[in-house]
């Protein structure tokens, strides 16, 4: 389902058909390196992901973690979206590109439309973020969208501490 375009970018939900592009991002070093690792090493596991992580908040929430993809051409670059984390008061902003399509200005144009779509059409009040303590690429990016840093907290599930952020929408 088609959710927002933007200039450069349109963003829909993903489908089964994605997988493939699904196990590619999630290996990708930076995912790793700055999300975590999620142990899925093949398209069966890429697609249970997806399935758990995923449609499952499409149909539970009404949003979630969309594919972002270049109007241009149609390829995907990666995923921004809204979320509700069971470790966070408020639903947050994510995001994670191909390190190919980074340093383009794609993350950036996704998330200011999603922290527009929760402004205006889910009408909500409040946005948190979260970063891997040591991401200065997404420190900036959240500054650039007028997140402000609340400090360090170890969430559950993760290794390490995280890097916290709110927006007043």
């Amino acid at each position: 389902m088609h959710i927002l375009d933007t200039a450069r970018l349109s963003l829909r939900e993903f489908t089964p058909l994605d997988a493939p592009f699904l196990l590619r991002l999630v290996n990708e070093p930076g995912w790793i390196r700055n999300i975590n690792d999620p142990g899925v090493r093949t398209l069966d596991d890429a697609l249970s992901w997806a399935e758990k992580r995923l449609f499952a908040a499409y149909c539970e929430l009404g949003h979630g973690f969309w594919a972002v993809q270049r109007r241009s051409d149609g390829e995907l670059l990666g995923m921004c979206g809204l979320f509700k984390r069971a470790v966070l008061p408020e639903p947050d902003l994510g995001y994670a590109l191909l390190a190919v399509h980074e340093g383009q200005g794609y993350a950036l144009e996704a998330a200011q439309a999603c922290v527009t779509h929760a402004r205006e059409r889910l009408a909500w009040q409040t946005l948190m973020a979260i970063t891997a303590v040591d991401n200065p690429r997404s420190t900036g990016l959240l500054g650039k969208l007028g997140f402000v840093e609340q400090g360090q907290e170890w969430l559950e599930g993760y290794n390490e501490p995280s890097r916290v952020f709110k927006l007043a929408l």
